[in-house]
Order: structure tokens, then sequence, then C-alpha cells
């Protein structure tokens, strides 16, 4: 991946970011929550990706020259995956903890077969290794980042159920 290709990914994650603020109605300690998780999910991700790596299951070539391409790396990977805990804690407050464990389920088998078809397009970015280890390992991966990202959420903006939505129905239902 070179950087303006990765400059342009996270201004397109960027922008979706937006739109799920604006669609969720993610007053500022949400939006400061989903700020967290993406960190903390950014953190764990690049790790998932050193240790995948480090283990022969895929090959993501993130330590490269020039020298600010890694910390770009993971912002990009932080703003990519901040919209998930918007949607969580909706989730959550809609259904409760049955509703994340469908999503983290649903998230766990879309997520590698996203990540094989952008191996297959873009082989420069990301090479898995043959097996089933590297499938595994990678929606491992995914239940980790939706996870740990929702709990960051939830201990800075509070249980969803907790928190009022912003817009509130007028005494007549409108």
């Amino acid at each position: 991946m070179t950087t303006q290709q990765l400059i342009f990914v996270t201004c397109a994650y960027l922008v979706a970011l937006v739109v799920v603020v604006y669609f969720t109605r993610a007053t500022p300690r949400r939006f400061a929550g989903a700020l967290g998780g993406g960190a903390a999910a950014g953190c764990f991700g690049m790790g998932a990706i050193v240790a995948g790596n480090a283990c022969g299951l895929w090959r993501v070539p993130i330590f490269r020259t020039p020298p600010y391409f890694l910390p770009l790396f993971y912002l990009g990977l932080s703003i990519s995956v901040t919209p998930i805990y918007l949607v969580t804690w909706r989730l959550a407050r809609r259904f409760g903890w049955r509703g994340l464990a469908v999503f983290v389920g649903i998230v766990a088998i879309i997520g590698p077969p996203r990540d094989y078809l952008y191996a297959l397009k873009f082989p420069q970015w990301m090479v898995f290794a043959p097996g089933v280890a590297p499938l595994l390992t990678d929606a491992l991966a995914y239940i980790g980042i939706v996870v740990i990202g929702h709990i960051v959420m939830r201990l800075v903006a509070g249980p969803s159920r907790a928190d009022r939505l912003r817009t509130k129905l007028s005494k007549t239902g409108h």
C-alpha cells in the first residue's frame, strides 16, 4: 500500500465516520467513546497484524520507509473502526448483550472473506498464507477489534441504556 493509497482510504473512512456520527445522533460523549474505542482497537489491530506477520499467517508490509507510514497506518486503522462502536452502542441500547453477540458473530463471519477479497485485489497490501489458520486468526482479530473497542466505548460513554437519545418525541408523538 502506498502512502497516497493509505491517505485516500483513511479519508474515505473519515467520511463514513461523519455519516455514522450524523445518523446515530452521537453526543460528544458517545463520539469521544467511539474515538477511544477506535484508538484501543487500533492498538489491538496493529498487534494482530504484527503477530500474524511474525507467525507467518499473513504478510502485511507495514514496516516501511518513510518513517511516518506506520503512524499513518495506525491512524487509518483507528478511524476505520471508530464508526463500529457508535453502531454497537446503539445495538446494545436496543437489543442488549444479545444484539452485541449477534453483531460480533456477523463481523467474525464477513470480516475474513472481506480481507481475502482485498488480498486478491491488492496483493501488495496483504497476502494470506494457505490453510484455515489464517482465516480463523483473522476472524478472532475481528472479534477482538469489536469487543475491545466496544468495552472502551462503554467505559468512556457509559452504558447505552443509561444514556438518553438527543431528540425526544413531543407529547403529541410527532
